[in-house]
Protein backbone atom coordinates (compact mmCIF):
# COMPACT_ATOMS: atom_id res chain seq x y z
CA UNK A 1 0.00 0.00 0.00
CA UNK A 2 1.39 3.41 -0.95
CA UNK A 3 1.95 5.99 1.75
CA UNK A 4 -0.57 8.79 2.15
CA UNK A 5 0.39 12.08 0.57
CA UNK A 6 1.74 14.76 2.89
CA UNK A 7 0.05 18.13 3.35
CA UNK A 8 2.98 19.78 1.57
CA UNK A 9 2.54 17.53 -1.47
CA UNK A 10 -1.21 18.18 -1.61
CA UNK A 11 -0.62 21.91 -1.26
CA UNK A 12 1.82 21.97 -4.21
CA UNK A 13 -0.64 20.07 -6.42
CA UNK A 14 -3.58 22.35 -5.63
CA UNK A 15 -1.46 25.50 -5.81
CA UNK A 16 -0.25 24.50 -9.29
CA UNK A 17 -3.78 23.66 -10.45
CA UNK A 18 -5.10 27.02 -9.25
CA UNK A 19 -2.19 29.01 -10.74
CA UNK A 20 -2.50 27.22 -14.09
CA UNK A 21 -6.30 27.68 -14.06
CA UNK A 22 -7.07 23.96 -14.02
CA UNK A 23 -9.13 24.98 -11.01
CA UNK A 24 -10.97 28.13 -12.05
CA UNK A 25 -11.33 31.42 -10.14
CA UNK A 26 -14.58 31.33 -8.18
CA UNK A 27 -14.71 27.51 -8.10
CA UNK A 28 -15.79 25.87 -4.84
CA UNK A 29 -13.48 23.34 -3.21
CA UNK A 30 -15.18 20.57 -1.25
CA UNK A 31 -13.36 19.13 1.76
CA UNK A 32 -15.09 15.79 1.20
CA UNK A 33 -14.08 15.66 -2.45
CA UNK A 34 -10.47 16.56 -1.62
CA UNK A 35 -10.33 13.90 1.10
CA UNK A 36 -11.52 11.29 -1.40
CA UNK A 37 -9.19 12.51 -4.13
CA UNK A 38 -6.03 12.42 -2.03
CA UNK A 39 -7.02 9.57 0.29
CA UNK A 40 -6.50 11.53 3.50
CA UNK A 41 -8.57 12.66 6.47
CA UNK A 42 -10.07 16.13 6.97
CA UNK A 43 -7.21 17.33 9.19
CA UNK A 44 -4.49 17.57 6.47
CA UNK A 45 -7.00 18.94 3.95
CA UNK A 46 -7.98 21.72 6.34
CA UNK A 47 -4.30 22.49 6.87
CA UNK A 48 -3.77 22.71 3.10
CA UNK A 49 -6.79 24.97 2.63
CA UNK A 50 -5.46 27.23 5.37
CA UNK A 51 -2.11 27.49 3.56
CA UNK A 52 -3.89 28.27 0.30
CA UNK A 53 -5.84 30.98 2.13
CA UNK A 54 -2.60 32.51 3.44
CA UNK A 55 -1.26 32.47 -0.12
CA UNK A 56 -4.35 34.40 -1.27
CA UNK A 57 -5.52 31.61 -3.54
CA UNK A 58 -8.73 30.72 -1.67
CA UNK A 59 -11.16 32.31 0.74
CA UNK A 60 -12.57 30.21 3.57
CA UNK A 61 -16.02 31.20 4.85
CA UNK A 62 -17.23 29.37 7.98
CA UNK A 63 -20.36 27.26 7.34
CA UNK A 64 -20.25 28.19 3.63
CA UNK A 65 -17.11 26.57 2.29
CA UNK A 66 -13.91 27.31 0.42
CA UNK A 67 -13.79 29.19 -2.86
CA UNK A 68 -10.89 29.93 -5.20
CA UNK A 69 -10.35 33.68 -5.12
CA UNK A 70 -11.33 35.67 -8.16
CA UNK A 71 -8.75 37.97 -9.74
CA UNK A 72 -8.77 41.71 -9.06
CA UNK A 73 -8.21 43.60 -12.32
CA UNK A 74 -7.26 46.83 -10.55
CA UNK A 75 -4.48 45.06 -8.63
CA UNK A 76 -3.32 43.30 -11.81
CA UNK A 77 -3.09 46.62 -13.69
CA UNK A 78 -1.01 48.18 -10.92
CA UNK A 79 1.33 45.19 -10.67
CA UNK A 80 1.97 45.25 -14.41
CA UNK A 81 2.72 48.97 -14.13
CA UNK A 82 5.15 48.25 -11.29
CA UNK A 83 6.86 45.45 -13.21
CA UNK A 84 7.20 47.59 -16.33
CA UNK A 85 8.96 50.33 -14.37
CA UNK A 86 11.34 47.91 -12.63
CA UNK A 87 12.12 45.72 -15.64
CA UNK A 88 12.71 48.67 -17.95
CA UNK A 89 15.41 49.96 -15.59
CA UNK A 90 16.91 46.46 -15.35
CA UNK A 91 17.13 46.09 -19.14
CA UNK A 92 18.58 49.58 -19.57
CA UNK A 93 21.34 48.62 -17.12
CA UNK A 94 21.73 45.29 -18.91
CA UNK A 95 22.34 46.98 -22.27
CA UNK A 96 25.28 48.94 -20.83
CA UNK A 97 27.21 45.78 -20.00
CA UNK A 98 25.71 43.25 -22.40
CA UNK A 99 27.98 40.65 -24.01
CA UNK A 100 27.76 38.11 -26.82
CA UNK A 101 27.20 35.18 -24.44
CA UNK A 102 24.12 36.80 -22.86
CA UNK A 103 22.70 37.70 -26.28
CA UNK A 104 23.06 34.08 -27.33
CA UNK A 105 21.27 32.88 -24.18
CA UNK A 106 18.33 35.13 -25.04
CA UNK A 107 18.38 33.98 -28.65
CA UNK A 108 18.42 30.35 -27.47
CA UNK A 109 15.28 30.94 -25.34
CA UNK A 110 13.48 32.50 -28.30
CA UNK A 111 14.49 29.64 -30.59
CA UNK A 112 13.34 27.14 -27.95
CA UNK A 113 9.96 28.90 -27.86
CA UNK A 114 9.64 28.67 -31.63
CA UNK A 115 10.51 24.97 -31.57
CA UNK A 116 7.93 24.44 -28.85
CA UNK A 117 5.22 26.06 -30.97
CA UNK A 118 5.87 23.50 -33.71
CA UNK A 119 4.94 20.71 -31.28
CA UNK A 120 1.17 20.21 -31.38
CA UNK A 121 1.19 18.72 -27.88
CA UNK A 122 2.96 21.53 -26.04
CA UNK A 123 1.34 22.94 -22.91
CA UNK A 124 0.73 26.54 -21.87
CA UNK A 125 2.83 25.89 -18.78
CA UNK A 126 5.84 24.89 -20.92
CA UNK A 127 5.54 28.15 -22.84
CA UNK A 128 5.12 30.11 -19.59
CA UNK A 129 8.34 28.60 -18.18
CA UNK A 130 10.34 29.48 -21.30
CA UNK A 131 8.98 33.02 -21.17
CA UNK A 132 10.13 33.31 -17.55
CA UNK A 133 13.58 31.89 -18.33
CA UNK A 134 14.12 34.59 -20.93
CA UNK A 135 13.23 37.48 -18.64
CA UNK A 136 15.34 36.02 -15.85
CA UNK A 137 18.50 36.39 -17.97
CA UNK A 138 18.75 40.18 -17.72
CA UNK A 139 17.80 40.26 -14.04
CA UNK A 140 20.60 37.85 -13.16
CA UNK A 141 23.09 39.56 -15.48
CA UNK A 142 22.78 42.82 -13.51
CA UNK A 143 22.66 41.02 -10.14
CA UNK A 144 18.99 41.77 -9.49
CA UNK A 145 18.06 38.17 -8.63
CA UNK A 146 16.07 39.25 -5.59
CA UNK A 147 13.87 41.50 -7.71
CA UNK A 148 13.24 38.64 -10.15
CA UNK A 149 12.27 36.31 -7.30
CA UNK A 150 9.87 38.98 -6.03
CA UNK A 151 8.27 39.20 -9.48
CA UNK A 152 7.94 35.42 -9.63
CA UNK A 153 6.17 35.47 -6.28
CA UNK A 154 3.95 38.42 -7.14
CA UNK A 155 0.37 38.58 -6.04
CA UNK A 156 -1.71 35.54 -7.05
CA UNK A 157 -3.98 37.80 -9.13
CA UNK A 158 -1.13 38.75 -11.52
CA UNK A 159 0.35 35.25 -11.76
CA UNK A 160 -2.99 33.76 -12.80
CA UNK A 161 -3.65 36.65 -15.19
CA UNK A 162 -0.41 35.87 -17.02
CA UNK A 163 -1.53 32.27 -17.35
CA UNK A 164 -5.03 33.34 -18.43
CA UNK A 165 -3.52 35.31 -21.32
CA UNK A 166 -1.64 32.21 -22.47
CA UNK A 167 -4.44 29.68 -21.89
CA UNK A 168 -7.38 31.66 -23.27
CA UNK A 169 -5.92 33.67 -26.15
CA UNK A 170 -3.19 31.26 -27.23
CA UNK A 171 -1.53 34.04 -29.24
CA UNK A 172 1.92 32.61 -28.60
CA UNK A 173 3.27 34.04 -31.85
CA UNK A 174 2.66 37.61 -30.68
CA UNK A 175 4.57 37.01 -27.43
CA UNK A 176 7.55 35.45 -29.24
CA UNK A 177 7.57 38.31 -31.77
CA UNK A 178 7.69 40.79 -28.90
CA UNK A 179 10.68 38.90 -27.47
CA UNK A 180 12.39 39.16 -30.87
CA UNK A 181 11.79 42.93 -30.95
CA UNK A 182 13.36 43.23 -27.50
CA UNK A 183 16.33 41.12 -28.62
CA UNK A 184 16.83 43.39 -31.64
CA UNK A 185 16.89 46.46 -29.37
CA UNK A 186 19.41 44.74 -27.10
CA UNK A 187 21.69 43.77 -29.98
CA UNK A 188 21.62 47.33 -31.31
CA UNK A 189 21.83 48.84 -27.81
CA UNK A 190 18.75 50.99 -28.38
CA UNK A 191 18.11 52.07 -24.81
CA UNK A 192 15.53 54.62 -25.97
CA UNK A 193 13.33 51.83 -27.40
CA UNK A 194 13.15 49.72 -24.24
CA UNK A 195 10.31 51.43 -22.36
CA UNK A 196 7.95 51.37 -25.34
CA UNK A 197 8.77 47.73 -26.08
CA UNK A 198 8.27 46.69 -22.47
CA UNK A 199 4.97 48.55 -22.27
CA UNK A 200 3.71 46.68 -25.34
CA UNK A 201 5.01 43.37 -24.00
CA UNK A 202 3.93 43.53 -20.35
CA UNK A 203 0.55 45.15 -20.98
CA UNK A 204 0.02 42.78 -23.91
CA UNK A 205 -2.16 40.45 -21.84
CA UNK A 206 -4.67 43.22 -21.23
CA UNK A 207 -4.60 44.13 -24.93
CA UNK A 208 -5.03 40.53 -26.08
CA UNK A 209 -7.80 39.66 -23.61
CA UNK A 210 -9.55 42.96 -24.28
CA UNK A 211 -13.30 42.92 -23.76
CA UNK A 212 -13.22 39.24 -22.72
CA UNK A 213 -12.19 40.43 -19.25
CA UNK A 214 -15.55 42.16 -18.83
CA UNK A 215 -17.67 39.70 -20.83
CA UNK A 216 -16.85 36.01 -21.38
CA UNK A 217 -14.31 35.88 -18.53
CA UNK A 218 -16.02 38.26 -16.12
CA UNK A 219 -16.77 35.44 -13.64
CA UNK A 220 -13.01 35.10 -13.09
CA UNK A 221 -12.73 38.66 -11.77
CA UNK A 222 -14.01 40.58 -8.77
Amino acid sequence: MSAAMSSAEIFKILENEIITLQIKPGELLSENALCLRFGVSRSPIRSVLQELRISGLVTVTPYKGTQVTRMDFNIINQLIYQRMAVESFVIEDFIKSINHFEIEKIRHCIEASRRLLKNADFSAKQFYLLDSQLHEIWFRAVRKEYLWECIQKLDCHYTRFRMLDIVEIKNFEAIVSEHEDILSALENKKISAIRDLMQIHLFGGITRLGSLIFNDLKEYFT
